[in-house]
């Protein structure tokens, strides 16, 4: 494909999203950074002395449930001090203003905060699942859970400081399954790395994109495959794309717009009406 020529003009954004019909925003974790929310990514970003990447796998969880529930559990907490910027409400709020003039906006997001909700978004499709949901390893069982914390034994434990000295929390006093005939160990509602999407949800996903006349990609460097071919492929068949951004991308080449800048910046003036 050949490169598209960028326009950075708000007025002229505005008239492509003003005529649009059908918006789907994508989202990563630099919308979240900017609520503070830590992304275990980059220079500094271990928990303790962990990688995400090294917790957040389905072999981790066997080897050592409690250090992975750990993990989670400080993520958790550390959502009841942070709140939705400016970013996640200016999509919110475009969602309520389309929906009134007959027109759809979806947020397909790879982060598993919630923000987007707290803020007022609807239709929201979570690619990764989410942190305030579980999952029974035993009867696959799938619960809202906003416990706090998610049970006893977890409580003040999951400190990351590098220093903080690993607690083995026995596997019998981690979150269990409620139903009384099962009992089974729970695991966060989240895709680890080397796990599939649900299937359900990216075809939910996909359907979407296809049907999009818009395509927003806010705060994300869709490296991460299968989100990293999304607004390509919109953009192969004509859809224009727009990306909101502190930085170039792999994607940016194939975007009719692109605004540099922090997302709680740069999308509430685009969207604004």
């Amino acid at each position: 494909m050949s490169t598209i020529r960028q326009s950075s003009d708000v007025n002229n954004f505005k008239e492509v999203f003003n005529r649009s019909k059908h918006v789907v925003v994508l989202t990563g974790a630099g919308v979240s950074a900017e609520s503070g929310v830590p992304t275990f990514r980059g220079a500094g970003g271990l928990w303790r002395t962990h990688r995400a990447q090294d917790l957040a796998t389905p072999e981790a969880f066997r080897r050592d449930p409690s250090l992975v529930w750990q993990f989670y559990h400080h993520r958790r907490e550390v959502m009841n001090s942070k709140a939705p910027n400016a970013a996640h409400v200016a999509i919110a709020e475009a969602e309520e203003r389309l929906s009134q003039e007959g027109r759809r906006l979806v947020v397909v997001t790879q982060n598993i905060d919630e923000l987007h909700k707290r803020a007022g978004s609807r239709n929201i499709i979570e690619l990764h699942g989410t942190l305030f949901k579980t999952q029974c390893t035993k009867c696959d069982a799938i619960s809202i859970n906003y416990d706090s914390p998610i049970c006893t034994a977890l409580h003040g434990k999951g400190t990351p400081n590098p220093g903080t000295e690993n607690v083995k929390i026995a596997t019998e006093l981690l979150p269990r399954c409620s139903k009384v005939e099962c009992g089974g160990l729970l695991r966060p509602y989240v895709v680890w790395f080397g796990e599939n999407l649900n299937p359900d949800v990216l075809k939910a996903a996909e359907r979407e994109l296809d049907q999009c006349d818009l395509c927003l990609v806010v705060g994300t460097s869709a490296i991460v495959y299968p989100a990293a071919m999304f607004a390509p492929s919109v953009a192969a068949r004509g859809v224009p794309v727009a990306e909101f951004n502190t930085e170039t991308t792999s994607n940016t080449s194939d975007c009719r717009f692109y605004f540099e800048g922090p997302c709680g910046s740069t999308l509430p003036k685009a969207l604004d009406p």
